[in-house]
């Protein structure tokens, strides 16, 4: 005997369906949902060191990101940055022009002397005496759409040597953002944000970094033959750097060292446990700044093997990291990436012996012969106020004062200053915001901010010195930096349950980091990320 369904029935059957259906596809996608995000930036880090350095390396930390990854080899920033910059770019997916980030210190005009871009008195520091707050930055960022997408039930936190770094990982909406504090070698914070974690605020009193750097010392992690492609000279003298309290340099050294990079892991995992990160209603997320930068304070002009073991350090750093990420939370379960930033266009002066073509730029000599040319074309005057990171800035009240034309006045001290021993290339504001002294840099106006521009700036030529004796005494004990010119690209890398590996060795906009990576957890880019993302 058949049965049918009288016409009250149906609706109920298909409501009921439908809501089974429903519920099933809620569960599905809790289920897909990354409980963690990781994301790295490595400052310095370059593609044909990994190659030569991959042998030496492990299974579960730079080796695993490439053999399971996205591996993007060209990831082109448009002009160096620095790590400030380079984060605020990576994890906003909006260049300098818009975020408002251009570099980690910037000049101000009205106080006269060049100011941290975080900075804000508004916030009392969090075991520091430093004041800083992400006003600055004037867009969201991955940090930022992943508390907004879990309604502020996660846990998001970011951790770096510095804090202009930390802050532009942790954007406006995270729990927290840590950095060393330069002074005093505390873990430290801003009120700005909420929390602070009791574990770190027991190390600082437990373990301060001062009492342990007491006992640290680099030394390489291999012998000497272990390195790839050293001259034999290279190979019997193994090097050994320390941190003595006597020394004015002593947290710079110790900064500039792989021992920061082993602090910031250690924090990493403290977090990881301590707060149960990938445990939570909402996806977590942890961000992490490391440097691979060459080391300034070393007495040998070959620093080859010093590099190498800081790649090899790093590595080591990051198996430990994925392990405990792997162990607490699931690999399965995490999306992890990481951005190189563009490498720095300066690198320590090759021996004398050598006979490579090298020379000093003075800031201080720059600045008088440029404000004399100036008084001789305009009359008496202070025409330059300032120099600052390869920008002179104008007196523009004087100028004002005068009835003068700035614009003239800008396109005058470009056309003397190029003609200066030292200096390729000087470009005006107007000009780069044109973009009609541009063509060899087409990244420069996209990086450059106009409210912290210089009214000039230059490029040194390769194998000179910046000398800024206009705005400090250079330190005994660091060594000569040449300047180098290299290209800003750099190297992208991103391991997700649902992305399969694979290499892209095509140019790509440094910029679809943020929205790719937002795509992948299925949440909002960041409100001025504008490029579209990858389809992984």
């Amino acid at each position: 005997m058949k049965h049918s369904l009288s016409r009250p029935q149906m609706p109920r059957l298909v409501l009921a369906l439908i809501a089974s259906m429903v519920g099933l596809g809620v569960a599905a996608s809790d289920q897909e949902r990354a409980r963690l995000v990781v994301g790295i930036m490595v400052d310095g880090l370059d593609n044909d060191c990994l190659e030569v350095l991959q042998d030496r390396f492990g299974e579960g930390g730079i080796r695993r990101l490439r053999d399971k990854g996205v591996v993007i080899l060209n990831a082109d920033y448009g002009t160096s940055l620095d790590p400030a910059a380079a984060a605020a770019l990576t994890m906003s997916g909006a260049e300098p022009a818009v975020s408002g980030i251009p570099s980690a210190e910037v000049y101000d005009r009205e106080k006269m002397r060049a100011v941290k871009i975080f900075s804000d008195p508004s916030f009392i520091g969090n075991s520091t005496n430093s004041t800083y707050s992400p006003k600055a930055l004037r867009v969201s960022n991955l940090a930022d759409e992943l508390r907004i997408a879990a309604g502020g039930v996660n846990i998001v936190y970011s951790i770096a040597p510095d804090a202009a770094t930390a802050i532009a990982m942790a954007g406006h909406a995270a729990n927290g953002a840590l950095w060393l504090d330069e002074k005093t070698g505390n873990w430290a914070s801003s009120t700005y944000y909420k929390d602070f974690p009791t574990s770190v605020a027991t190390r600082n009193r437990v373990a301060p970094l001062t009492s342990r750097m007491d006992t640290m010392s680099w030394t390489p992690s291999l012998k000497g033959a272990e390195y790839p492609g050293l001259p034999d000279h290279l190979t019997h003298y193994p090097f050994r750097y320390v941190f003595p309290r006597g020394s004015a340099d002593r947290f710079n050294m110790f900064l500039s060292s792989p021992m920061a990079n082993n602090e910031v892991t250690a924090v990493a995992m403290d977090l990881l446990g301590n707060l149960s990160l990938g445990t939570h209603d909402g996806t977590d997320m942890l961000s992490l700044s490391y440097s691979l930068t060459p080391y300034p304070y070393t007495k040998n002009a070959d620093t080859r093997v010093e590099l190498m073991d800081s790649y090899i350090k790093l590595d080591r750093c990051l198996e430990q990291l994925f392990n405990t990420v792997d162990k607490k939370v699931g690999l399965k379960n995490s999306v992890i990436f990481l951005a190189a930033t563009p490498p720095r266009t300066t690198s320590r002066r090759d021996d004398e012996k050598w006979g490579i073509p090298h020379g000093e730029f003075s800031t201080r000599k720059a600045i008088s012969l440029l404000n004399m040319y100036l008084m001789a074309k305009f009359g008496n005057g202070e025409y330059v106020n300032a120099y600052h990171n390869g920008q002179f800035f104008l007196n523009h009240k004087l100028i004002k004062d005068r009835n003068l034309d700035l614009r003239e006045i800008r396109s005058e001290a470009a056309a003397f200053l190029v003609r200066m021993t030292g200096v390729n290339v000087a470009r005006s504001l107007d000009d780069v915001i044109s973009g009609t002294a541009t063509h060899d840099r087409p990244g420069l106006h996209r990086n450059t901010t106009i409210e912290h521009a210089g009214d000039v700036s230059v490029e040194v030529a390769p194998g000179f010195e910046i000398i800024d004796d206009y705005n400090t005494v250079p330190s005994s004990t660091r060594t000569p930096m040449a300047e180098r010119h290299a290209a800003t690209t750099a190297m992208m890398m991103i391991m997700a349950p649902s992305v399969e590996p694979t290499v892209i060795d095509t140019p790509v906009d440094a910029r679809v980091l943020a929205p790719t990576v937002a795509r992948i957890l299925r949440i909002r880019s960041p409100n001025a990320a504008s490029a579209a993302p990858l389809h992984l």
